[in-house]
């Protein structure tokens, strides 16, 4: 009877222990769901690049090939797109970068009388749908007379990558704690030394962030660039005409290989994030 009791008290437990853990793992699990949707995609574009289709199309697996990866430009104009591309996200970067960092130490350290406006004309580009600034970017370089080619594409990159640029700095600089300035002003730094070696490191994180955005979203933008490219072809403008055609292999190549390439530099910044926190507590 004892026996029978301990039976039943055990099977009636063992419910209560498994909800325990789905509560208490609910969030992990659903991160994890969320994770692994979001990587879905890149997964079937890095087995398709393995894939030897008999059409045009890479839509269907057929045979595994590594024919693409050992010959990725052996599509015509594919890798002159590419390099079109990064080229104008090399530059956009650097110019946004430069100029969203500004800004944001303007917008975080002065009050001016415009500041308000000036806020709410850095945000516009985020809200506003693209179509829309495509549309009125390549208005304003018809009117102006100017033609389309590279720098209408850079000029329209630099303006709607500025604003997350801005975004992450501005983020990062009212962080700060303003008694490092202080200190090092203390200790006799004039302003160059005090912005190279306290304010500088410190706004680094989100200047980086505010860069790699930047980065990703020229490479990958196609309406804004649609609009005002004219007769060049950058690699989304080439993907695109491409899949009205025949989506060759070695556009799945060059994605997986993009892909990789961005979760190394997450690895690579999480491994150096990780030493750096050892190093202090040390």
């Amino acid at each position: 009877m004892a026996v029978h009791e301990t039976t039943e008290a055990t099977a009636a437990r063992t419910p209560n222990r498994g909800l325990r853990w789905l509560r208490r793992h609910l969030i992990t699990i659903a991160g994890l769901c969320t994770l692994g949707y979001l990587v879905l995609p890149n997964l079937v574009v890095m087995v398709f690049s393995f894939n030897k289709p008999n059409g045009r199309f890479n839509y269907q697996w057929q045979r595994f090939s590594t024919d693409a990866w050992s010959d990725p430009c052996g599509v015509a104009d594919l890798c002159g797109s590419l390099g079109l591309s990064l080229q104008l996200a090399l530059w956009a970067t650097v110019g946004a970068t430069v100029l969203g960092t500004m800004i944001a130490f303007a917008l975080a350290r002065y009050r001016f009388r415009a500041r308000a406006g000036v806020n709410t004309l850095i945000f516009l580009p985020m809200a506003m749908p693209e179509v829309v600034m495509a549309a009125s970017l390549a208005t304003l370089f018809l009117n102006m007379g100017i033609q389309f080619g590279f720098w209408t594409i850079l000029i329209a990159h630099i303006m709607f990558c500025l604003s997350f640029v801005v975004t992450a700095v501005k983020a990062r600089v009212m962080s700060m704690d303003p008694r490092l300035e202080q200190a090092a002003q203390d200790l006799y730094a004039t302003p160059v030394q005090t912005f190279l070696r306290v304010t500088l490191p410190i706004a680094a994180p989100g200047i980086a962030a505010g860069a790699l955005l930047s980065f990703a979203l020229s490479f990958d933008d196609f309406i804004i660039t649609n609009f005002n490219a004219g007769s060049t072809v950058t690699f989304p403008m080439f993907v695109w005409g491409s899949a009205q055609r025949g989506t060759p292999v070695q556009i799945n190549v060059i994605g997986t290989a993009m892909f990789l390439l961005a979760v190394l530099c997450v690895v690579v910044g999480q491994l150096a994030d990780a030493r750096r926190k050892r190093s202090k507590r040390s």
